[in-house]
């Protein structure tokens, strides 16, 4: 399965913790990312992920684009619901297209770990007829 990763700053620490967390889940699957967050998932936890631009500089674009293509088989985005900045990832604009595109989309810690344990246990295998 393809996993999209994004957080805006105030979050790329949570993110972090997240993978090192499940690593052995997120192992078997193709890791995509925005670039920053990308980078320091692999710093953390020697996983390889496929990066786009930095968020600011059009990755939340690209990631649209990949859920457009039904390209993503699941998002976690974990942002900052009290600080807006618009060099910040487009939390509306991504979660909008998850809907449409009936991407399951985590956006905090809970749901998150709920999605990540559904996929190994193969909740999201459905996914893989679309």
């Amino acid at each position: 399965m393809n996993i999209g990763l994004i957080a805006h700053n105030a979050k790329k620490n949570l993110i972090e913790d997240f993978c090192v967390a499940y690593k052995r889940i997120l192992e078997k699957h193709e890791l995509y990312a925005t670039g920053i967050t990308g980078r320091r998932i692999e710093e953390a936890t020697n996983l390889h992920v496929h990066k786009f631009l930095a968020g600011s500089v059009g990755g939340d674009k690209q990631f649209v684009e990949m859920i457009e293509r039904n390209g993503l088989d699941m998002v976690i985005f974990f942002y900052s619901p009290l600080f807006t900045n618009s060099r910040e990832p487009n939390i509306e604009m991504i979660s909008k297209a998850c809907d449409i595109y009936n991407i399951p989309i985590a956006t905090n810690i809970a749901t998150a770990e709920s999605l990540v344990i559904g996929l190994q246990k193969g909740d999201l295998e459905w996914r893989e007829n679309i």
